[in-house]
């Protein structure tokens, strides 16, 4: 049989394994997800087996999110430049290889620094995935596989607690809170078989350059904001970590003249510098930040209450994700479908109120919490309807922010979005677990998850003021894909990196 996976053969004809393409990708798409949320049910037992504390919780979860937003966009040019198939088989094979190093991990330091290898694996690994199927799908057929792209990343988002939560307790070989990495191993080895396969070769843009000044001020300027969030509460927050977050903001400040004048030397920066100078694109950052901050912040809190608080199994917390689940979904349905192109930018107005009342919905019914009877049916209504509000924001989002800039620069502004929403979700992390654990040391679980919402509320507020500034019409779905003539196709992608 002939060899599938030549050089790219440029006819009119399609190429013939590509939904195996996709298949692929799907499949590594749903690995991340699954690994930017399986690990919220496993916060018992890593204090159990690994004497895990508060800020070691965080620094597993969060710490994926932050390497892996700090490299996406880095990740993106390294495909440009040696080609996306090379870049995707490369990444692969390190995220499984780090999901095995962080089931073998002895002791918490060392999951830790392997959870940190494996958002970096996840930065060079994900923005390969849109390029490689816009390489190889085009018109009608594309629109086709973004239709089906979607819907299944929603999917590994929602699947994620519930199938760690399944593992843990199901404790298969009694490998325990270690099987939520090792899942990763038989699904990483058959995408890598396929895609090693059926991928075309195509080779990189060698002209292009990679500005790693620019990277490494990016994930130095990162790491000196999460550091101190995740530290400051253990250790009661000395002048190190103040300073800490100032240089963060002057590293920050350095990264954009940097990308300035790497631009003004006639050298390709990591993000077009353009960008920068539009208020929407930047204010809509913060948005990104605040928004999936609070979102993702609020769904570890709540499964740390389950799970602490009210003494849930891994199973079980795992399934009392599912009302917020389930209240995405349809938020996201009802907003995808026809919200967003009937009201236009007051659909990222109605979803805040909305979550809004769901938060003060839940509150109230923590408010009259019997302990001795408690069950998930007692705050699912609350849950549910903060849900409905996220999947509104969540289905239209992105799109809105990115009306605000060009077409030729609309593959590096969704990187950076993308980058932006992972690390707001370590800062989230960090944030919401410092809150919930200050007053879950002295027990007052419920209090923390009080204390949680109302930073979670004033989230809300100021992204709802933000979305003010944002452009008053989304971008067509096919420029969002970069499918366009005018549109790159930089590898960044447009995935909307969410964790439901």
């Amino acid at each position: 049989m002939r060899d599938p996976s030549p050089t790219l053969n440029q006819t009119t004809e399609p190429y013939r394994w590509r939904w195996l393409i996709l298949t692929a990708m799907i499949v590594a798409e749903i690995m991340d997800l699954l690994d930017a949320s399986i690990v919220n049910v496993a916060g018992p037992d890593l204090e159990k087996f690994l004497k895990a504390g508060s800020v070691g919780l965080q620094w597993v979860i969060g710490g994926y999110a932050l390497t892996l937003g700090a490299g996406l966009v880095l990740g993106g040019r390294l495909g440009d430049r040696h080609g996306r198939r090379r870049m995707f088989l490369i990444g692969l094979a390190a995220f499984a290889a780090t999901s095995l190093l962080c089931a073998a991990a002895p002791n918490i330091e060392s999951l830790i620094a392997f959870r940190l290898l494996q958002g970096a694996a996840g930065a060079m690994l994900l923005p390969q995935g849109l390029g490689l199927l816009r390489e190889n799908f085009s018109g009608p057929e594309l629109t086709k596989v973004f239709a089906i792209f979607g819907p299944v990343l929603g999917l590994g988002g929602i699947i994620g607690p519930v199938l760690g939560g399944f593992l843990i307790e199901a404790d298969f070989l009694g490998l325990g809170w270690r099987s939520v990495f090792l899942i990763n191993l038989p699904i990483g080895i058959a995408a890598l078989t396929v895609a090693a396969k059926f991928v075309p070769k195509k080779p990189g843009d060698r002209t292009v350059q990679v500005d790693m000044t620019g990277a490494a001020l990016v994930m130095i300027s990162c790491a000196l904001l999460v550091l101190p969030l995740n530290q400051g509460q253990e250790n009661g927050w000395p002048l190190w970590t103040w300073l800490s977050m100032a240089a963060s903001i002057i590293g920050f400040a350095l990264f954009a003249l940097q990308q300035r004048h790497t631009t003004a030397a006639g050298r390709e920066p990591l993000v077009t510098p353009g960008l920068l100078h539009k208020p929407a694109f930047t204010v809509g950052l913060g948005g990104i930040a605040l928004f999936f901050g609070g979102l993702i912040g609020t769904q570890l809190v709540l499964t740390l209450f389950l799970q602490i608080g009210q003494h849930f199994t891994a199973g079980e917390a795992g399934l009392g994700n599912l009302p917020l689940a389930v209240g995405t979904a349809i938020g996201g349905a009802v907003s995808g479908a026809f919200l967003a192109d009937k009201i236009g930018r007051k659909v990222l107005q109605i979803g805040p109120l909305v979550q809004l009342a769901g938060t003060a919905l839940l509150w109230f019914e923590l408010d009259g919490l019997d302990a001795a009877s408690f069950s998930i049916g007692n705050i699912a209504p609350g849950v549910a309807l903060a849900g409905i509000g996220a999947g509104m924001v969540i289905a239209a989002l992105f799109s809105f922010i990115l009306a605000a800039v060009d077409d030729d620069e609309i593959g590096s502004a969704s990187g950076v979005l993308s980058a932006v929403q992972a690390v707001g979700g370590s800062i989230g992390v960090a944030v919401f677990g410092s809150v919930f654990f200050a007053q879950a040391k002295t027990g007052a679980f419920t209090s923390g998850l009080h204390h949680a919402l109302t930073v979670q509320a004033c989230l809300l507020i100021l992204f709802l003021a933000i979305t003010f500034l944002l452009p008053k019409k989304a971008r067509p779905e096919d420029e969002q894909h970069g499918t366009t003539p005018e549109a790159t196709a930089d590898g960044s992608g447009t995935k909307q990196h969410l964790t439901v």
